[in-house]
């Protein structure tokens, strides 16, 4: 990206990975049964790796799975219709799944991912989100874990993008230019 925009931090490294392990042991409490994490690609990936890790720390032994689904295509607004990408390859039937995404925003990927997973016999289906925009809601759901309540901006990094940029950084924040920084 340009030069002359800059990221503004609004959780940093340090606090993501506290949250991120007061997660993991909020998601034990609930006590899963042969639990299944399914990542939602590609925003959740680092959010989902670290959490893996935490939910190990916390006495859980889950597998894990991944689709790969898009509300958005080649736009940046939501196009309402979630198509699946790539499908996850393990049976749900009977088992605890958490769905871990990076963002519940409109929720329409989210409900989309819960619904199907129930219809194929999930035993209970929970939603992990890293944050959560709750004035954006689209559609009725809500997430059983979320790590922060997020302002109404449009955040990058720690595994989130803005065509292709910023997923690298261990850090939430907002995209500035230098007019915005001034």
């Amino acid at each position: 990206m340009s030069g002359a925009r800059q990221v503004k931090v609004l959780f940093d490294e340090k606090t993501i990975a506290e949250r991120t392990e007061a997660l993991a042991r909020e998601i034990a409490a609930a006590k899963p049964k042969n639990l299944l994490v399914v990542a939602i690609l590609k925003g959740s990936f680092m959010f989902a790796a670290d959490l893996l890790r935490a939910l190990h720390r916390a006495g859980l032994e889950p597998q894990v799975e991944f689709f790969h689904l898009s509300s958005y295509m080649d736009g940046t607004m939501s196009s309402g219709t979630v198509k699946i990408l790539r499908d996850i390859e393990s049976s749900v039937r009977d088992r605890d799944v958490l769905l871990v995404d990076d963002i519940l925003e409109s929720g329409r990927t989210l409900a989309f991912a819960k619904d199907l997973l129930a219809a194929r016999g999930a035993r209970r289906v929970m939603v992990c989100t890293m944050l959560e925009k709750p004035g954006k809601r689209a559609v009725e759901i809500g997430a059983d874990f979320v790590g922060f309540v997020c302002p109404d901006v449009f955040v990058v990094g720690y595994g989130m993008d803005v065509a292709h940029c910023y997923r690298e950084l261990p850090y939430i924040g907002l995209v500035v230019t230098a007019q915005d920084a001034a």
